[in-house]
């Protein structure tokens, strides 16, 4: 380090999904849940009334191609019912049922058009990033992607060099399991790749289809909260090893933090129906923990003394409101309030993982922050996994 980073391209969904929508379709499926009474407050408390998806609504509830009948098919079906004694009329109309019945979307059905429009996404983002800091593709030395929600191999680099182009030596980095620290741990890989070769160039993209997360068979309290908070978005930024006009923000340190044990806090499923957030409510509190070991990592950098150093805004995805309010209650006493402003308006807008902090960054940019403001960039990640980084406005 230094780095320097030019402004953000941030491409929001395009969809609006009301959180009186995803009110309605969960009532609608699981009346008698016990949280069932309790959705609206639940809903309520999220602070979120709507939200930009990749897709619509539609396309994470609507049924799948297939129907009640097992995967083996009619005449299995008809013979397996023939050996419990089940024959002729009585055959007909329990297969004719099984028929009728709508089938859930697979995991191929619910990816593959989220994973068409991630490419779509990250492809528009990557070119916005470039028109920012005034290049083109052929200057791009090294791309870092991430996309979490939607796997495939080749990736989303690979996607981006055909799509772009890009030149036929340029080095793609994937990290598709970044998920929320993609924005962070991405900007300090990209540090230390411009600190190796000044001259270098990095394009950051990530772009994440959390939508594809909604599973409307679900019927516990976590898969109605995971319903309720995310959005889709795609982002990208360039990142250099000398100042540029272009550039906004220079990036002093990196910090990393991985909590032991608390790997299954927070994970993503894959199952029959597609992709599925399992979130345990032990989580938010592993997270303070790496909220805490932030402070101290702080502390250390520029001594015992509070007034010594602070920084001028906090750029922070940390998941969740509860761990923003404890950012605000643990910071030192002495700092400025309001420097969760920008993460606290990202967040009304929806989750939206590994893309915030890009997104909270331009939030930033573009209300204005004023040369030389002291920023700490901060998010954390399943795992339980966080990243921060300081540096300076430009």
């Amino acid at each position: 380090m230094p780095a320097f980073l030019s402004p953000p391209a941030v491409i929001h969904g395009e969809h609006t999904v009301k959180t009186s929508e995803i009110v309605t379709d969960v009532l609608g499926r699981h009346p008698d849940a016990a949280w069932a009474p309790r959705v609206e407050s639940i809903a309520a408390s999220t602070g979120i009334e709507a939200r930009g998806w990749m897709l619509p609504l539609q396309a994470a509830v609507a049924p799948g191609g297939g129907n009640g009948l097992p995967a083996a098919g009619a005449d299995a079906t008809r013979a397996a019912l023939a050996r419990e004694g089940v024959t002729g009329p009585d055959a007909d109309r329990v297969i004719a049922a099984l028929e009728a019945i709508p089938a859930p979307q697979t995991v191929a059905e619910r990816t593959a058009p989220a994973w068409a429009a991630v490419q779509e996404y990250g492809e528009r983002a990557a070119r916005g990033a470039l028109q920012i800091a005034g290049l083109d593709a052929s200057d791009i030395d090294c791309v870092i992607t991430s996309n979490s929600t939607t796997p495939a191999l080749p990736g989303l680099d690979v996607s981006l060099a055909n799509r772009l182009p890009l030149r036929n030596d340029v080095l793609l980095l994937p990290a598709t399991q970044w998920a929320c620290i993609a924005g962070t741990r991405s900007l300090a890989l990209a540090a230390d790749l411009v600190a190796a070769d000044p001259d270098r160039v990095v394009l950051v993209v990530i772009s994440e289809a959390l939508s594809t997360t909604y599973q409307p068979a679900d019927d516990t309290l976590e898969s109605l909260i995971v319903r309720l908070l995310f959005a889709d978005t795609a982002v990208a930024a360039v990142v250099t090893g000398r100042p540029r006009p272009e550039s906004v923000l220079r990036l002093d340190s990196a910090w990393n933090h991985t909590l032991p044990g608390t790997q299954d806090l927070h994970r993503l499923d894959t199952r029959a129906d597609g992709t599925h957030f399992v979130m345990d409510r032990r989580g938010p509190r592993a997270v303070q923990e790496t909220v805490t070991a932030m402070w101290a990592w702080l502390q250390e950098r520029y001594g015992e003394d509070p007034e010594a150093w602070h920084p001028d805004v906090l750029l922070a995805h940390p998941g969740g409101t509860r761990v923003l309010e404890y950012m605000e209650q643990t910071m030192p006493e002495a700092w400025p309030s309001g420097l969760l402003e920008f993460s606290r308006d990202s967040y009304t807008s929806g989750n939206r993982g590994g893309a915030a902090v890009f997104d909270i960054m331009r939030r930033a940019y573009d209300a204005g922050q004023a040369p030389g403001s002291r920023a700490v960039l901060y998010a954390a990640a399943p795992g339980l996994t966080a990243t921060a980084l300081e540096g300076q406005w430009l």
